[in-house]
């Protein structure tokens, strides 16, 4: 059964809203600080896709959140992590931190490196849940996942070793080679977002490119084409 791509809404890249602060160079998929857009207020639980680019040696200073899920996907570089809860990580590429901020959580981020940046995505889920206590925690790709076409990293129950989020969100690492297929099945009273990062992806005829995404709430199996080595990130919400 073919994918029915007339029932996806599709998100350019160059429509983002977009930020340069010289050691910030920032995309944002939905509304965010300067960037007010009423059409794209995030979609589901699904609040903040920012593609971030941080210059070496620079990063965001201590600050506070409260009753978010706050992922940080790596894509080149790597992020240095310090938060109130006593944590102090640095990630690399393919590696996913996950903090619950809950109740309250102060932390910085910066790019450790002198050399160079940091490319990242910053991605914020709202909870099912107001004030819960604050945690962190990471999801690391294994030898068996590196490669993986498609692996579970974020789930609310942490089935397959993903990180547990306080979420009815299940998120999966897409990572193809040119020519590969993988698919999805959403199901009834769900939404899905796919968000491309590197290469390109095509749903039947619509090719999507980095920074694309394309969006849908109509249940069914779904097909992930890749025109060339690619990878993505699929966000099943309910």
């Amino acid at each position: 059964m073919k994918t029915n791509t007339s029932k996806f809404t599709v998100r350019r890249s160059s429509e983002r809203g977009h930020a340069n602060h010289g050691w910030l160079d920032s995309y944002h998929t939905f509304s965010f600080a300067d960037y007010y857009d009423p059409a794209h207020m995030g979609f589901r639980s699904l609040r903040v896709i920012n593609q971030d680019k941080v210059a070496p040696g620079a990063g965001f200073p201590t600050h506070p959140h409260r009753d978010m899920e706050i992922l940080s996907y790596v894509v080149s570089g790597a992020i240095a992590h310090k938060d109130s809860m006593g944590n102090g990580r640095e990630l690399k590429p393919g590696q996913i931190q996950l903090m619950s901020a809950g109740s309250g959580v102060t932390h910085s981020e910066s790019n450790p490196s002198e050399t160079d940046p940091l490319h990242l995505l910053q991605i914020w889920i709202q909870p099912a849940f107001r004030g819960l206590t604050p945690s962190y925690t990471e999801w690391h790709p294994t030898g068996e996942t590196e490669g993986a076409p498609k692996v579970l990293v974020i789930s609310p129950d942490g089935r397959e070793n993903s990180a547990t989020i306080h979420q009815e969100a299940d998120v999966y690492r897409l990572r193809l080679k040119a020519g590969e297929t993988v698919s999805h099945e959403l199901r009834e009273g769900c939404g899905l977002w796919l968000q491309v990062i590197t290469g390109s992806l095509a749903i039947g005829e619509t090719v999507l490119t980095p920074g694309d995404a394309a969006s849908t709430e109509n249940p069914g199996k779904i097909d992930f084409t890749a025109t060339e080595d690619s990878e993505a990130l699929l966000f099943d919400l309910a």
